[in-house]
């Protein structure tokens, strides 16, 4: 279960035996989208998988987060989603009213984004094979004009953005499953990210060097792949971190760090010095952007490294997420 996570296992599992054999000899850090260019008309296309447990949860279900998730890393990646492919996997005697509401879901969730269904794939499984349903999407995108992210043009001195509240989507998830006796008013941060992406574009476009949303692994191991990928430092404030007071408290309770739980409606950016106050600006400015805020810096030391000061005066190495405290949450 863990080279599903999104951690130290995932990045072995996918450095170790997908890359080398199915990339070639790219050189490109490895991302959830990729930008590319077909007879010179650049595209940035991406893939993901949906197996999250339950199907539907406060905030949001399985065909809204898979809408959502696809469009997500292309908006990371600098790009406009345009269209989008489905595949379904259904298990034997799946009910189905549960699947016209996730199917109703999905195309809600397209109107709200302004994408198109284009095609699809239908797959039926045995009984008890498949938790009801699994989706597996592809997506298709335009590049903004005034971004071009890339982890090797980060620099010592850029600050380090955050849309939002980290931890709403796992820890809800966690909740919904109805296994711990906890109790919290949660939901799960579901949503589509372009539009702050679109305003941080607009405002602060030639300063923005990365994006990331931090899904699977948390704000940790997205930006310990990012120092890992430029060979810098990322330092982060704790006290500077936004954060649900249910959220900490779950955390707290089960031995969890929030910085490792994921999040399915919030986006880290790394920023030129220069455009950091501009683009908080417009990321504050923007619906759903009013929690936006600076949380860190690259720094020189340490190298491949994620440091957070805590409120108390200390510090710590965060890492990336270890095993997979809380699986099938996406």
């Amino acid at each position: 279960m863990a080279h599903g996570a999104g951690g130290k296992a995932t990045r072995r599992l996918v450095e170790g035996l997908f890359a080398p054999l199915l990339c070639g000899n790219s050189r490109e850090p490895l991302g959830d989208a990729a930008r590319v260019e077909i007879d010179g008309t650049p595209i940035a296309m991406t893939t993901d998988s949906f197996v999250v447990k339950p199907l539907c949860f406060p905030g949001g279900s399985i065909g809204e987060l898979a809408v959502n998730g696809t469009m997500n890393d292309l908006a990371v990646a600098g790009a406009k989603g345009h269209s989008m492919v489905v595949t379904f996997v259904l298990e034997e005697g799946l009910q189905s009213s549960v699947l016209e509401a996730e199917v109703r879901a999905m195309s809600s969730a397209l109107r709200r984004v302004g994408v198109t269904m284009v095609g699809g794939d239908t797959k039926v499984v045995e009984r008890g094979k498949a938790d009801g349903m699994y989706i597996s999407t592809a997506g298709i995108g335009r590049p903004l004009p005034n971004l071009r992210v890339d982890a090797r043009s980060v620099r010592a001195g850029d600050k380090v953005l955050l849309s939002g509240p980290i931890g709403d989507h796992g820890i809800t998830i966690l909740l919904a499953r109805g296994d711990l006796d906890l109790e919290a008013d949660l939901r799960s941060d579901t949503r589509c990210v372009l539009p702050l992406v679109e305003a941080l574009s607009q405002e602060a476009g030639p300063g923005v060097r990365w994006m990331r949303d931090p899904t699977r692994g948390g704000v940790a191991t997205s930006l310990n792949e990012l120092a890992r990928d430029c060979g810098l430092g990322i330092s982060l404030l704790e006290e500077e971190i936004p954060m649900r007071d249910a959220v900490r408290g779950a955390c707290e309770l089960l031995g969890l760090d929030p910085l490792h739980i994921a999040n399915e409606g919030q986006f880290l950016a790394v920023v030129a010095p220069e455009y950091a106050d501009m683009a908080v600006n417009a990321l504050n400015n923007t619906l759903g952007g009013e929690d936006a805020c600076i949380i860190g810096e690259v720094r020189k030391e340490p190298a491949n490294a994620v440091l957070v000061s805590t409120r108390y005066g200390g510090s710590r190495i965060v890492d990336m997420l270890a095993g997979d405290p809380l699986p099938r949450i996406c």
